[in-house]
């Protein structure tokens, strides 16, 4: 079965490096970087356990409480759907804006709202946790001032950790698409 949020743009995929933003359809929306190892890896872990919990189900449904195979059965499909949740967490762009998808919320500003995406060196979370740590995190500043997004990409986060020329392709990228349609 294919995960189109699995992918990333084929920009990054050839070895040329002059294409900025791909030719493909610009009104779908992508993600124009690919899933980090700490997402992955974490998906990978809670794909595991979901596995466990079905063959448990399974187990109990046989051993003759069909109430406790179904709970069992319904925790492991809220596990897939938390962590398909998880691999489409991340920062998408298309032709109508850019949208920061997170685990609980999805907002979407249109780009004619974006005033400025860049660059900057500041405290950012670690792997999504409490504790901060100092990095470059890709912000957007809007037009109206109201309802700032939270940083759209970091160093610390779990698609860049310890990559930081992930991070630069995927900060340029985003801001290639920025300066494309910021014009419009």
């Amino acid at each position: 079965m294919p995960l189109p949020f699995l992918t990333a743009d084929r920009a990054f995929d050839e070895a040329s490096t002059d294409i900025a933003l791909p030719s493909d359809d610009r009104d779908r929306w992508r993600r124009p970087y690919r899933p980090g190892p700490w997402r992955v890896g974490a998906a990978a872990v809670l794909l595991l356990l979901a596995s466990y919990v079905l063959a448990a189900a399974v187990i109990i449904a046989f051993a003759g409480t069909a109430a406790g195979g179904t709970a069992c059965a319904g925790l492991a499909v809220l596990i897939i759907l938390g962590t398909l949740r998880l691999l489409r967490a991340g920062t998408w762009v298309s032709a109508q804006g850019l949208r920061r998808v997170g685990f609980f919320a999805t907002r979407t500003v249109r780009w004619e709202q974006v005033a400025d995406v860049r660059t900057v060196q500041q405290p950012v979370r670690w792997l999504g946790l409490p504790r901060t740590v100092q990095g470059q995190a890709l912000i957007l500043v809007r037009r109206d001032r109201q309802g700032d997004l939270p940083a759209l990409l970091t160093t610390h986060d779990g698609d860049f950790l310890h990559r930081p020329g992930s991070f630069d392709r995927a900060s340029d990228s985003v801001e290639a698409w920025a300066e494309e349609y910021r014009r419009h």
